[in-house]
């Protein structure tokens, strides 16, 4: 421990944002980062704890605590207090493929498990890591290094996420020949086209793919495997298939009137504004106008939030976004006890630009839609609310959120953005490589395990656990691919 009264001593201190009004002019990334005397001083906050809660991505009362990348930190935290960026680097690495993404879009599981900030203000873990990272850039450390001797074993990935990247990265550093395959124009997946510019600059994406390419990984994009490209042909062209294709099916809202022209899954929003942005810098026109509308945003969560800063950047007259779930508490309630994550009240940026512009958080809580309603031309013209409340489900005596009478309410909207959450896989991905799929439409995978039903095929990421996180998909990933080694060579120091 480099600094034993650096928590002490030094307040936390974070980047600095771009003011609202200010940033919702472009799609740029808005954070000003610390300089780097200023990021040490940061590392030197790190108490080093017997027990850091921060690296063990370990399940506590249904909640991870902790990365569960089981990332170094208090060990990168020290070298960055005492300058050894180099170090730093080479420790944050040896757990996780792409800091550079996750130190743009995790929410900091780290931060929440942080001693530090049980009884006050956590260490900037996730800053701290990407400061190491784009040192390494700068410095000239994050270069391409192929492997030296190849094992002559083909492995397939499908699906070029996060999971599928950390796999093909895993396998293709051990030696084998890996091809990544994926059906949109551009490499990423949900990193390229489910996160908003303003997250994740996509140069940051072809950065790193460029130098896996440059690594001998090689990837094929534009092919949709089980529509353009049989299964069959790559069961028999590689000795092992991945399937890291994403948890992709949106979950619809199935009220009257949902027939409305103007009703958008919220991921096809995103999708067609960032490929526009990224092929014409919005010049082609081809993604979902907004300027002039009234949105409404069906979601609270991320994708949500991603929604709402979207909008305002292309000019909405108005955003009110959905929330069934009660507002969160201020502060932690005393059944969510540290490390536990926190289940408190927090604005994102979406929500802080909104606020900015509109004057009031765009959030209405406790609400859903009970009635979308349409003009004589069929476009969506309004739609009527209805407030919830928890109550207890006379049938099943588990609690639900339901309607409360009389609480109906219209509102104005020429465009609704979907952003309910996932449900799993899609099917025909499923049906081609003859893998079987649990009650939630994930994967079935051998318990424990990767390895599908289906002969030399193996799952990982959203596919198999369900929506979730970039860092779990990296996790997953990366124990997919220990595990497809293991099978192929016999052992593996994956």
């Amino acid at each position: 421990m480099g600094k034993p009264t650096g928590f002490m001593e030094y307040d936390r201190k974070t980047s600095t944002a771009v003011s609202p009004k200010e940033r919702i002019k472009d799609f740029h990334e808005f954070h000003i980062p610390l300089s780097r005397k200023e990021q040490q001083e940061q590392g030197a906050r790190c108490m080093e704890c017997g027990v850091p809660f921060c690296q063990a991505g370990i399940m506590i009362e249904g909640m991870v605590s902790g990365c569960p990348l089981r990332n170094l930190i208090p060990e990168w935290n020290d070298l960055v207090y005492t300058g050894n960026w180099e170090q730093a680097y080479r420790r944050l690495i040896k757990t996780n493929n792409f800091p550079e993404f996750t130190s743009r879009v995790c929410p900091a599981l780290c931060e929440a498990a942080c001693t530090c900030g049980h009884y006050g203000d956590a260490v900037t873990a996730k800053e701290n890591e990407h400061g190491i990272i784009e040192y390494a850039y700068e410095a000239g450390l994050a270069l391409a290094d192929p492997p030296k001797v190849r094992t002559g074993k083909r492995i397939a990935v499908i699906g070029s996420g996060p999971a599928g990247l950390a796999a093909a990265d895993q396998l293709n550093k051990r030696g084998h020949l890996v091809t990544v395959y994926e059906r949109d124009d551009r490499i990423g997946g949900l990193l390229m086209y489910g996160i908003p510019n303003m997250k994740l600059e996509k140069s940051v994406i072809d950065r790193k793919t460029g130098i896996m390419k440059e690594e001998g990984v090689e990837f094929i994009t534009g092919v949709n495997v089980g529509r353009d490209v049989k299964a069959a042909k790559l069961l028999k062209e590689y000795d092992r298939i991945i399937l890291a294709c994403g948890a992709k099916n949106p979950r619809d809202i199935g009220a009257p009137g949902r027939d409305a022209k103007g009703i958008y899954f919220a991921v096809d929003y995103l999708s067609g504004v960032t490929k526009s942005l990224l092929d014409s810098k919005l010049a082609d026109k081809k993604y979902i106008p907004t300027k002039g509308k009234h949105v409404v945003v069906i979601g609270g969560g991320d994708t949500g939030n991603d929604c709402v800063g979207t909008c305002l950047r292309l000019g909405a007259a108005s955003v009110t976004q959905l929330e069934m779930m009660p507002k969160a508490p201020d502060t932690r309630a005393a059944d969510n006890p540290w490390p536990e994550w926190p289940k408190v009240f927090k604005t994102d940026y979406g929500q802080e630009e909104a606020a900015a512009v509109f004057g009031h958080d765009p959030r209405v809580y406790q609400t859903t839609v009970k009635e979308f309603l349409k003009d004589k031309n069929g476009n969506l013209s309004s739609i009527v609310t209805v407030q919830l409340e928890s109550r207890k489900d006379e049938k099943t005596g588990r609690m639900i959120m339901a309607e409360v009478s009389g609480s109906e309410k219209k509102i104005p909207a020429d465009l609704a953005l979907i952003a309910a959450g996932f449900l799993g896989t899609e099917n025909y991905v499923a049906e081609a490589f003859g893998v079987s799929l649990d009650q939630r439409t994930n994967v079935q995978t051998k318990e424990g395990g990767y390895q599908t039903g289906a002969q030399n095929v193996f799952v990982c990421g959203d596919m198999r656990r369900g929506q979730s996180l970039v860092v779990w998909a990296i996790r997953e990933g990366r124990e997919a691919a220990a595990e497809v080694d293991l099978s192929l060579m016999g052992y593996t120091p994956i």
